[in-house]
């Protein structure tokens, strides 16, 4: 598969305002979503596998199997148990405190996609003295403080860190492989993303949440793809 990261959307059972993840996924791959995770800390592993199978075969219903990618956020578990059920599941992918890498391409082999959220301290300095042989991509951000991962970009003291388009930017030129950027990312922010030269921006409510998640999947993607 040929990883595209240009347009991904993160999405749980927490995240789609009652309706099924599969509604959702379906919406954004149609309106041209590249890259799929669903992470859930809310769900059951057996509503995981469930939301999984049901994703898989509405990625392979498009005819897009080897162009959409979809990965699991933190549960190697429920990779490895979805492979075992016969799901399509394309990867994971780990935070900085979750499995560690190596642990991951062990189980599950050199062409499953793993990727990691860097942290947002010390940045650019943590994507140039990583070893990179077991990863394939990196996400970054926040770029806005978002209500969705409260945590995220949290120093010691509690205070949300939020990243600049500037320093995308020199991450984009520094890191040796593609850098996906979220955290509150709006459809304003598409535009001035891309002249950073990421390989592609990450959402959850701009369409889990959205009223019409088609309609906002959409935008965005026309948006990136200008």
């Amino acid at each position: 598969m040929k990883l595209d990261l240009s347009a991904y959307l993160v999405v749980g059972r927490e995240n789609t305002n009652g309706r099924p993840v599969k509604d959702i996924v379906e919406a954004a791959v149609k309106a041209g979503f590249t890259c799929i995770q669903i992470r859930s800390k809310t769900a059951s592993a057996k509503e995981m596998l469930e939301d999984l199978r049901d994703c898989a075969n509405v990625i392979a219903g498009f005819d897009k199997a080897s162009s959409v990618a979809l990965l699991v956020d933190d549960r190697l578990d429920i990779v490895l148990s979805a492979r075992e059920m016969g799901i399509k599941v394309d990867g994971l992918h780990v935070g900085q405190t979750d499995i560690p890498v190596s642990i991951c391409r062990k189980f599950l082999g050199k062409e499953a996609i793993i990727g990691l959220s860097a942290p947002t301290r010390d940045l650019i300095e943590y994507v140039q003295e990583t070893d990179l042989s077991y990863i394939d991509y990196f996400g970054a951000g926040p770029l806005h403080e978002t209500s969705t991962k409260p945590d995220c970009g949290m120093d010691e003291n509690g205070k949300v860190i939020t990243k600049s388009l500037e320093d995308f930017k020199e991450l984009a030129l520094k890191s040796p492989i593609p850098v996906v950027v979220g955290g509150g990312v709006k459809l304003k922010d598409i535009r001035p993303l891309k002249k950073t030269g990421v390989a592609g921006f990450f959402v959850v409510s701009a369409v889990a949440g959205a009223e019409n998640p088609y309609d906002e999947a959409k935008k965005l993607c026309s948006e990136w793809n200008k």
